[in-house]
């Protein structure tokens, strides 16, 4: 069972992602993407495993989106996907991808649809909302 998450840890999401990953029992395999970006491939099959557009996996609050002009509609996927490979803080974390699927974990308990393992306890995210319950059932 393996389990891959793009991770950036300077992103809340990203690290309530990671946790309820583990909090299943699992060690993923994590990618601080800022460091190592996926290649042009990875990216481009990762964003249509998880059924977005390019545009959609693109980040824009914290990045250069607006500096870059990459809001113009015109822009075709290609020139957006090359933006996100000459500045990886454009694509969108965390991505997790599992043999259940592929998601963009926003907001982080997206995770916990595509985990092969159930939560092994209470989970409660950074901001204090209480996500899983201390029988590992989700609470809505």
């Amino acid at each position: 069972m393996t389990v891959t998450i793009y991770h950036n840890p300077a992103c809340g999401t990203s690290r309530n992602t990671l946790a309820m990953i583990r909090n299943a029992g699992i060690e993923p395999i994590v990618v601080e993407y800022l460091n190592m970006p996926p290649d042009r491939q990875t990216l481009q099959s990762m964003i249509r495993a998880a059924g977005l557009s390019v545009r959609e996996a693109i980040r824009e609050k914290g990045t250069p989106y607006a500096e870059l002009g990459l809001g113009d509609p015109a822009l075709t996927d290609d020139q957006l996907l090359d933006a996100m490979l000459a500045h990886p803080i454009l694509i969108n974390r965390p991505f997790v991808i599992t043999e259940l699927g592929v998601r963009l974990c926003r907001p982080s308990e997206v995770v916990l649809d595509i985990l092969p393992a159930p939560q092994q306890g209470a989970f409660t995210k950074e901001d204090g909302e209480a996500v899983i319950d201390t029988q590992g059932r989700r609470i809505r």
